[in-house]
């Protein structure tokens, strides 16, 4: 038989682009469409009923970027209809090519109830199934005039991304406002032709089953009357009828698709235009969940659901009875789907409580996943935290978009630094927005890596980010694919029924160690300094407000801030989803966030000083109050009192320029220059720089990635350096009590002044950064040769540190070339080390390189802090203006004292009028066994909660005595919920203290409780 694939294949796609789909409404009549404009920010939806419409045109333009428009359309179902399904067609002005990230609608009756939402394929609202004839129609449409930032030419610096530089000029024109019949036959025909069309492409050649159904398509089309497609569907249905019933093979791949639509909290709209965004899909989902019996939904994000719940509760209402009625599914237990490599520990901690703790409270479900599908890489302490929440398993994405290495499973167990693990899956069909294409479908097959272990694999299902969620096309395709020869077998189900399936099918799966890093978006540790400086400050002001407010509250009576501080603690997590803290949103979202920051300090500041007022009493002296897990200058951690008198360090001038800091312990070296070329630890008789290099080097490289400007730094920035050793000013002044050197500089068109600082009695280099910064594609970098030979440093993560190579032996590590740390990075030979902590900075890189004789040999380990970067997308003005960092250098540095340094960088002491010392809530006798939370219960009982972890990676034996009449003790989960059974440490209370044996990074979590307590 003669070859006539291509002909056959030609046929079906302009037959069904030119004749079929057109032929699904084969008839129309126009509506009636009027609009009002709603004045600045959106308003509630009575007020938007209640608007004064005026005439609007199709083909007239509509929307200014960002704004609100009411349209109400009217008309009246044609008579001669009757019997037939009527719908509506409502095209704002949608782009087809893009399912989402544009204007959207909600479709709303007269009285307020919400019908769905409309999207750019999703724009039809079901009037009748069928109709009577003559039925008026009336329906409302709450349409987003949001603009287009990332267009078919991305990248491009645009200032639609803040309101104040938007302008008004109108952005989209209306389009098609019909009443149409709707065909079935011939809508489920297409949808036969598409299903069959995309398995053809995807089937051998050499096989029979592509010829069956290439013959099959064939006869279909010889069906069709192109004159009269209606009434020809059903007999061409019939031609496929044969093809489509031949089951799949024993051995097809088994998918579960499970309704989604990834919503990020904020991006490249506003947080308040997420809330109508969840809103719209919502009402897409639960209309699509009332005529799909089998369909499930699932639906992460325990903020989205209480923003609609207070916002759009009449949209909540349907979302609560189709959970209810197990087909609306909540999933992750996080409050947001969170950035997991900035957050600090306790932060992670606190996204898994108020998640699981809001679907547990709002509809009696316990998550086991965690659901994080788009998040920029997964910090190697998470699985702990994961397991500590009372969860077990993990679902990702994003580890495909990697660009230099290939994850080598697609289900497999995540080992944390603590060695708990965790069975994760990263979807083989590589979207978290499948639509059910052939394509998507065999290339989940063919991907998957676990193939002759395992068979089953999870597709999330939908459009997100505007695109409306699952369509009914994607329903009636996974009906067809269910189980069809040549295809993977797909159905619906939720995330625990295809967990469930998994691990019970690979029981012994194999292991990954360590962080599961993105080889992209890298720069995400580094834009936007500001939102990372705000969400740093707010974590530490979190961890003293609870601290001195449950001190306060036990000793003094002091009304603990139960109501506040979950407000407050909602509002930071919040903050991490992975487009704010990263960095990566629009202008309006990082000032937006900017202004919240600076208000949760407020709010939390006056917390912290009125616990701290009400435990100094009065009295003429003052104290100072110790918020950080370690001692300092004599004040207790978690105490306040009087500190020891400190010792003096001195500075001088430097032969040749420049001038030394000493103070007995360390000896700093600060040239003309105004680098840092000796930092000498005097006990130890060791020098940190590296001979003939500096530390604290200010460099700058040309920074313009290949694409996503604001989230990518690509390796050959690292090409081009500029070195900024040029100095304005260098002289000697006082900082806080100690000797220092303050060091002005230009470049560009900015401005950086610097203080290095020496304090009594530390052994430790303090440097305060402020820089006027006004470039543009810029990456500007602080670097620290080290005379330091090391094969692998430390990085802070949560509740503990993780160990990354120096070198570049692999194409893995080569990729590593910019990584996160959180307080500090760490560097050590045996019995030596050096510390480098910092109070807001995440983003980092070391290399390493070999002297030669000439230099003394021997190896120089640099490390880089990454300060500022200037990218113009999607915020043109990234960074732009004043930024203050705070690092230090600490020389001689275990990893226990890099842990120390971290926290007292970022806990400054406070000073407060009082006589009276303050003792510790809860003491703990081992420094390797650090307190990261003091707090009250949440459940207002008033039990004291205690969460710490062995900070070193070593065993570690601990004495916790709480500084209060306690009557007893449990071992809990994150949400303070007793262990039972094997995970329980068998903690009990004895004369008065805990004592604990922790393993390297073990987390425990304690609740204390007080005889007679109350709130």
């Amino acid at each position: 038989m003669h070859d006539d694939r291509s002909l056959v294949e030609a046929r079906l796609r302009r037959v069904l682009d030119e004749r079929i789909r057109p032929a699904v409404y084969p008839e129309s009549v126009p509506l009636e469409v009027a609009v009002w404009h709603a004045p600045g920010e959106p308003v509630p939806v009575a007020e938007g009923l209640a608007g004064v419409p005026e005439p609007i045109a199709v083909g007239d333009a509509w929307g200014a970027p960002w704004g609100t428009s009411w349209f109400r359309v009217t008309g009246t179902v044609p008579a001669e209809w009757a019997g037939r399904t009527v719908e509506a067609l409502l095209d704002l002005g949608f782009d087809e090519n893009m399912p989402g990230f544009q204007c959207e609608g909600l479709v709303y009756r007269p009285d307020g109830t919400p019908v769905k939402g409309l999207n750019p394929r999703n724009q039809w609202v079901r009037i009748g199934a069928p109709v009577a004839g003559g039925e008026e129609v009336r329906l409302h449409i709450e349409a987003a005039s949001n603009p287009v930032i990332l267009d078919y030419h991305p990248f491009v610096p645009t200032t639609l991304g803040d309101k104040d530089t938007a302008g008004g000029e109108p952005q989209y024109r209306l389009a098609r406002m019909d009443l149409a019949v709707f065909d079935e036959t011939v809508w489920q025909l297409v949808l036969d032709l598409e299903v069959l069309g995309e398995l053809m492409q995807e089937l051998p050649v050499e096989g029979a089953r592509r010829w069956d159904v290439l013959r099959a398509v064939g006869r279909a089309l010889d069906a069709v009357d192109l004159q009269d497609v209606g009434g020809s569907a059903a007999a061409a249905r019939a031609e496929l009828a044969g093809v489509l019933a031949v089951p799949a093979g024993p051995t097809a791949h088994r998918i579960s698709a499970v309704g989604h639509a990834h919503i990020d909290s904020a991006w490249l709209w506003p947080l308040r235009e997420t809330v109508r965004k969840v809103a719209r899909t919502t009402s897409n989902m639960t209309a699509l969940l009332e005529d799909e019996p089998d369909f499930v939904f699932t639906m992460s994000q325990a903020q989205q659901f209480a923003w609609i719940k207070e916002h759009r509760p009449e949209v909540y209402a349907r979302v609560k009875k189709a959970v209810s009625d197990g087909r609306f599914v909540p999933a992750g237990g996080m409050w947001v789907e969170s950035d997991t490599n900035m957050p600090g520990s306790e932060a992670m901690a606190r996204q898994f409580v108020h998640g699981k703790r809001f679907f547990l409270d709002e509809f009696g479900i316990e998550n086991d996943e965690a659901w994080l599908p788009d998040t920029f890489g997964f910090a190697a302490g998470l699985p702990q935290i994961i397991k500590a929440a009372g969860a077990k398993w993990l679902l990702t994405q994003k580890i495909s978009w990697s660009q230099t290495n290939k994850f080598p499973h697609h289900t497999f167990q995540w080992e944390g630094i603590d060695g708990t693990r965790i069975f994760t899956h990263f979807p083989p069909v590589d979207t978290y927005n499948c639509s059910m294409k052939g394509s998507e479908i065999a290339h989940a097959a063919r991907n998957f890596k676990d193939k002759g272990v395992a068979r089953h694999s999870l597709a999330p299902t939908g459009w997100g980010d505007g695109g409306g969620g699952t369509t009914r096309e994607m329903v009636a395709k996974a009906a067809r694919l269910r189980d069809l020869d040549g295809s993977a077998t797909v159905a619906w189900e939720s995330p625990a029924e295809f967990f469930t399936k998994a691990q019970a099918e690979y029981p012994n799966p194999p292991v990954w160690v360590g962080e599961l890093y993105l080889e992209l978006h890298r720069a995400t540790l580094t834009s936007q300094a500001k939102t990372k400086q705000g969400n740093r400050r707010s974590e530490h002001l979190l961890r003293e407000a609870e601290l001195w407010a449950a001190t306060a509250a036990v000793r003094a009576g002091f009304p603990y801030p139960y109501e506040q501080l979950d407000r407050v603690w909602k509002t930071v997590l919040l903050h991490q989803f992975h487009d704010i803290l990263p960095g990566s949103s629009i202008a309006w979202v990082h000032r937006e966030a900017e202004r919240t920051y600076a208000e949760v300090a407020r709010e939390l500041t006056a917390i912290v000083e009125a616990a701290q007022r009400a435990l100094a009493g009065p009295g003429e002296g003052t104290l100072v109050f110790n918020s950080a897990p370690h001692a300092r200058d004599g004040v207790a951690a978690g105490g306040a009192g009087v500190p020891a008198r400190r010792g003096a360090s001195r500075a001088a001038p430097r032969e040749g320029g420049g001038f030394v800091l000493d103070n007995g312990l360390l000896r700093v070296e600060i040239d003309a220059r105004g680098l840092v070329v000796s930092a000498y630890d005097l006990a130890a008789g060791r020098e940190s720089v590296a001979p003939g290099r500096a530390a604290n080097l200010l460099q700058i490289h040309p920074d313009f990635p290949n694409m996503w400007d604001a989230w990518d730094v690509d390796a050959f920035y690292r090409n081009t350096v500029t070195d900024l050793t040029e100095v304005d000013e260098l002289v000697a002044v006082e900082a806080g009590g100690a000797a220092a050197v303050r060091i002005a500089r230009s470049f560009g068109a900015s401005k950086v002044v610097q203080v290095l600082s020496l304090p009594p009695d530390a052994k430790r280099l303090d440097i305060d950064t402020e820089v006027d910064w006004h470039e543009t594609e810029k990456f500007l970098k602080a670097a620290f040769a080290l005379d330091v030979h090391a094969e692998r440093y430390a990085s802070e993560t949560q509740f503990g540190h993780f160990h990354r190579p120096t070198h570049t032996n692999t194409s893995w590590e080569a990729a590593k070339f910019e990584a996160c740390n959180h307080r500090f990075v760490h560097l050590e030979e045996p019995g030596w080390g050096v510390a480098l902590v910092n109070d807001s900075t995440y983003g980092h890189d070391v290399t390493r390189t070999v002297r030669g004789a000439a230099e003394g040999a021997g190896t120089t380990t640099t490390v880089r802090v990454s300060l500022l970067r200037a990218p113009r997308f999607p915020d043109p003005q990234t960074d732009q203006g004043v930024h203050r960092f705070r690092h230090a250098l600490v020389p001689g540095a275990a990893i226990g004292d890099a842990v120390r340094e971290g926290y007292r960088v970022n806990l400054p002491e406070r000073r407060v009028p009082g006589a009276g010392e303050v003792a510790p809530l809860v003491s703990v006798d081992n420094d390797a066994v650090v307190v990261s939370a003091v707090k009250l219960a949440d459940d207002a009982g008033g039990d004291v909660v205690v969460r710490l972890y062995e900070s070193r990676g070593g065993r570690a034996r601990a004495r916790v005595v709480p500084g209060f009449g306690a009557s007893g003790v449990l071992a809990t989960d994150l949400l303070e919920r007793e262990l039972l059974g094997e995970e329980a440490p068998g903690v009990e209370l004895v004369d008065g203290a805990v004592e604990l044996t922790l393993r390297p990074f073990q987390l425990v979590t304690l609740r204390l409780s007080r005889s007679g307590a109350r709130g």
